[in-house]
């Protein structure tokens, strides 16, 4: 099962000379870029953990490469997301994200099946790496 989530989703996971034109065109557009991580991918799981600080000053794509690098080698068997936002309305939106980092093996999602009132049914999805705890769910 392979997490398709982001602007680049149904693609093959981009190089990193590719990240590195895409940041490179967030630069230029104004927009800030910053790197999050999880171990629970969900979908609707949108706080992701933040590997640093929003990067509102960087004109290069290097730096955040740089940063990137680094996230690798601490979070390398988590999912690792980039998203670039723009401010220029006076309120952050989001404009660009995409998954740059993924653990070796994605376990995928379980079908919840939930009978309600009135022969109803509910679904829900539920990650299969949620069933080991938060920082034992990789590796």
């Amino acid at each position: 099962m392979r997490l398709t989530q982001g602007t680049f989703s149904f693609l093959p996971d981009l190089t990193d000379a590719q990240i590195a034109r895409q940041v490179q065109y967030a630069l230029d557009q104004g927009w800030a870029v910053n790197i999050e991580t999880t171990d629970d991918p969900h979908p609707r799981n949108t706080y992701w953990d933040l590997w640093g600080q929003p990067m509102f000053d960087v004109a290069d794509a290097a730096g955040v490469m740089l940063e990137l690098a680094e996230c690798r080698k601490v979070f390398g068997e988590r999912y690792i997301r980039l998203s670039a936002f723009d401010a220029s309305h006076g309120w952050e939106t989001i404009r660009l994200s995409f998954i740059v980092g993924r653990p070796a093996e994605e376990p995928g999602f379980h079908l919840v099946r939930e009978e309600a009132e009135g022969r109803r049914l509910r679904y829900t999805t539920r990650s299969y790496a949620t069933e080991r705890p938060a920082g034992q769910r990789y590796g």
